[in-house]
């Protein structure tokens, strides 16, 4: 079984965000809670329904990922884009991703 973290979007800007071992949303994947069996990813699963219907945050999804060197690494693109930031100029704050960590 592949290891799996919980994304979802925040509601009120639309970051791309990760839970976290506080179960806080936090905005760097490397810092988010990684599941390794499956009664942690049913765990997760709750957490995003309940915070989905908190309306904190809205598309929810368990991802896969895969740690390398000690660095968390989304296996699908979509992830990797999501997980380096915007593509294009989004948000004051917000700098576009880093074309290097998306063609990993």
């Amino acid at each position: 079984m592949a290891d799996k973290v919980l994304t979802a979007n925040r509601l009120d800007d639309g970051i791309a965000v990760w839970l976290d071992a506080n179960g806080e949303w936090t905005e760097n994947l490397q810092n988010s809670l990684v599941a390794r069996h499956a009664e942690a990813i049913a765990s997760l699963e709750e957490i995003g329904k309940r915070d989905f219907s908190a309306n904190k945050v809205v598309d929810v999804n368990i991802v896969d990922v895969v740690e390398e060197n000690g660095r968390l690494w989304p296996t699908r693109l979509r992830e990797r884009i999501r997980a380096a930031g915007p593509t294009v100029q989004y948000a004051t704050g917000f700098k576009p991703a880093d074309a290097a960590f998306i063609a990993v």
